[in-house]
This record gives C-alpha cells, structure tokens and sequence, in this order.
C-alpha cells in the first residue's frame, strides 16, 4: 500500500425547527448540476474552521465565530477507483450573524429549509448519506470504496 492523499471538502450544516438549509447548484454547474447541497467549499491554505467561516460569507453573506462550528460528520468518499478520495467534513452552525442568501447566483439558483425527514431530489449522493448520518448522529461515514 502506498500513501494517497485526499481532497478535504468542508461543509455548512445550518439547522432550524428540523430542517436543514440546502442550496441549489446551478444548471451549468460541473459539479452536481441542478441537485441540491448544503454550502461547502474546498479547503485552502487555511484550517478546516476557516474555511468553514470563508465559506458561510462567500455563499451565504452571513457571519460564524470558529467557537459556533461544531464537527458532526466526517464522510470519506470515492466516486471511482480513478479518483482522487475525499474526506468530506460537516460542521453544525450553532449561531451566525445575518440572514442566509444567494451570494453567488452564478452558481447557485435557489437557498431553502428542508426537513431531514423529507430531503429534496437531486440531493448530492455524499450528501444524502451525511445527513441521513447526522440525523441519527453517527459521526463517520464511508462511501464508494470496497469492503
């Protein structure tokens, strides 16, 4: 076996009265054009906390202490024996300033509350696994590799 590195992805659990906010992407999106995901973004030269705050501002325009991320979810993900894995990181919002709103209408075309128990389609694949996770609070996840 041979050392492999991942691509980390973090993401945006907003939650109110059951229901968790999701965006829609974009038609023209490459990636999971028109289903629907929660705010997330790649990680960068910064801590998954960060990226978890730059991500809330640029999709969302709203505010998240660090303090207010808490990690519900690590999902380890391959879509193909060619890609490259991914972890998937989900953190829980428990406070943020402002209201949630498309900021980037480029690529994402509608922002909506939807109960864990009634989930939309399309939902991103990875994501409908960690939410049904979340929901029942299991903490790890994989998907797509072999047993």
């Amino acid at each position: 076996m041979r050392s492999q590195p991942n691509i980390v992805g973090v993401h945006l659990v907003f939650e109110h009265a059951g229901q968790v906010l999701l965006q829609r992407r974009s038609p023209d999106s490459p990636f999971a054009p028109g289903s629907w995901h929660v705010p997330a973004g790649h990680l960068e030269e910064e801590s998954a906390t960060a990226c978890a705050v730059r991500e809330s501002e640029e999709e969302l325009g709203v505010k998240i202490d660090p303090q207010d991320l808490r990690l519900v979810h690590v999902l380890h993900y391959r879509d193909s024996v060619a890609a490259i894995p991914r972890i998937q990181l989900f953190f829980r919002v428990l406070s943020y300033g402002g209201t949630p709103r498309i900021c980037e209408p480029d690529r994402h075309t509608a922002l909506a509350w939807h109960p864990y128990a009634a989930l939309p389609s399309p939902l991103v694949a990875y994501t409908a696994v960690a939410l049904t996770a979340i929901a029942v609070g299991r903490p790890f996840a994989a998907m797509g590799w072999a047993a």
